[in-house]
């Protein structure tokens, strides 16, 4: 009888067969490629965007007659992709939905970023997103990015990727040594850094030109990057550069069973969330997509953050092709906010609420409301979609659990589920435990990874 009554979160290692950790394990190798080259929002369109057209996907374009079966993709200013496969019933009963964000936390280089001090060359940065800056000093960083160069003839974008491959310099932020850092120890974690003292060290050869200059070093470094991308300091106007952790994605574990790596938050979610799509065997009931978007950890804002119009636009253009009315079309679909949650960690249990706090290993999360204190800021799926996604889930042998974020008025956080819930979509966060969320270098369980794939595949052919 106790079996029949009570709720337990179990281990999702029982239930796997060694098949199945097979798959999982295959399934695994390729998410930890998908993490090296994916590290900034357009490396991942660019990458998802291949994917698709591997799998028979093309570009849509406005006006294209839909049929079942249709596999496209739309791209978002190369920061955002929608993936969708046009189902046996059209737009008419609504979308099965995934929302998703490719960004993740980071040091992006200021606008006029390149200065010389004491025989060194430094970036200033801007830190992208919620970190602890301690992190961030004294780790290898690569630099990636697009600068727009302006010529007679227009604008040229030119992609910029300096230590992803083997002989590769790489960057790094200084921090003060044990010797000296009596002040420093003597503040709190979030003043021990100075945002402002967060300056990436480039350089220190002084060039040896004839051209007249004061910042020999500086110049030094502005030839090299003339030379391999024919840019000027100007070009710094029209660039969006940023410094990444030079980590590769790696196993964790005397057992493999968790993966390192940079960016877990949220490409462990954008991840599965895709590809359940590109391997769909069979043409769905209803229209299956994602949307994977950018500046997710910042709030949201902007053309190609998920408060911008280009969903709905895609989506009307869609219901106009296939004569249904858009307003009908959205109230009628459901929405899977993939994107992390906190995994429960032993060795922080105080800030933690273990009966309600999503485990490693226990499968994907569905949680029903992020926010903070009040519930502030979170959307509150409904007790009904609660329950048509636990039908879902567990008619399709998917192993999952619920989660939360943390103790009440501990802190809090926010995903994109208001923002797909606010234009009237049905709407809750499903993702994967994350343990050092926000660092440079977070960690997750395989079987995590590979439940959430298995939980957007049984979603997409829900009825």
């Amino acid at each position: 009888m106790e079996n029949t009554l009570f709720y337990d979160k179990k281990t999702g290692w029982d239930r796997m067969s060694e098949a199945d950790e097979a798959a999982m394990q295959e399934y695994a190798e390729g998410y930890k490629a998908f993490l090296d080259e994916a590290k900034t929002e357009r490396d991942a369109v660019r990458r998802l965007a291949a994917m698709a057209e591997a799998k028979g996907f093309s570009a849509y374009e406005r006006g294209m007659e839909l049929h079942a079966g249709d596999k496209y993709y739309k791209i978002n200013r190369n920061k955002g992709i929608i993936l969708f496969v046009i189902g046996h019933d059209g737009l008419k009963n609504g979308i099965n939905l995934s929302a998703a964000h490719l960004d993740a936390p980071r040091i992006d280089i200021r606008t006029i970023p390149l200065y010389e001090d004491n025989g060194m060359a430094l970036f200033k940065t801007h830190y992208y997103g919620g970190i602890k800056k301690y992190q961030w000093t004294t780790i290898p960083l690569e630099l990636r990015g697009v600068v727009c160069h302006v010529t007679d003839d227009g604008v040229q974008s030119i992609d910029v990727r300096i230590g992803d491959k083997p002989g590769d310099p790489l960057f790094v932020i200084s921090d003060l040594l044990i010797h000296l850092a009596t002040d420093q120890m003597g503040k709190t974690l979030q003043k021990g850094i100075s945002a402002e003292d967060m300056n990436v060290l480039v350089g220190s050869k002084p060039s040896k030109s004839d051209i007249e200059a004061s910042d020999k070093i500086k110049l030094w470094v502005m030839e090299f990057l003339n030379k391999e991308y024919g840019i000027t300091e100007e070009d710094f106007l029209s660039a969006e550069l940023c410094c990444v952790p030079a980590f590769r994605a790696c196993d964790i574990g005397f057992d493999r069973s968790f993966v390192g790596g940079y960016g877990h938050d949220d490409r462990v979610c954008s991840y599965p969330a895709a590809t359940a799509l590109l391997d769909l065997e069979e043409i769905p009931d209803k229209t299956a997509m994602t949307i994977l978007v950018d500046k997710e950890e910042i709030g949201s804002d902007g053309v190609t953050g998920m408060q911008s119009k280009f969903f709905d636009t895609l989506v009307a253009d869609l219901c106009r092709a296939d004569g249904v009315l858009f307003d009908e079309c959205i109230e009628r679909s459901i929405c899977l906010s993939a994107d992390v949650c906190n995994a429960f960690d032993p060795n922080y249990p105080a800030v933690s609420e273990k009966r309600n706090d999503a485990r490693a290993n226990c499968g994907v999360a569905l949680v029903k409301y992020t926010g903070s204190r009040g519930k502030s800021g979170s959307s509150d799926a409904t007790a009904e979609l609660m329950a048509k996604m636990r039908h879902c889930f567990n008619k399709n042998g998917v192993i999952w659990q619920t989660g939360q974020l943390g103790k009440v008025d501990q802190g809090g956080g926010g995903t994109v589920a208001m923002f797909m819930a606010n234009r009237n979509i049905d709407t809750v966060d499903c993702g994967v435990p994350v343990l050092c969320m926000h660092a440079p270098f977070e960690v997750i369980a395989k079987l995590d990874l590979f439940a959430a794939y298995n939980g957007f595949k049984a979603f997409y052919g829900m009825k």
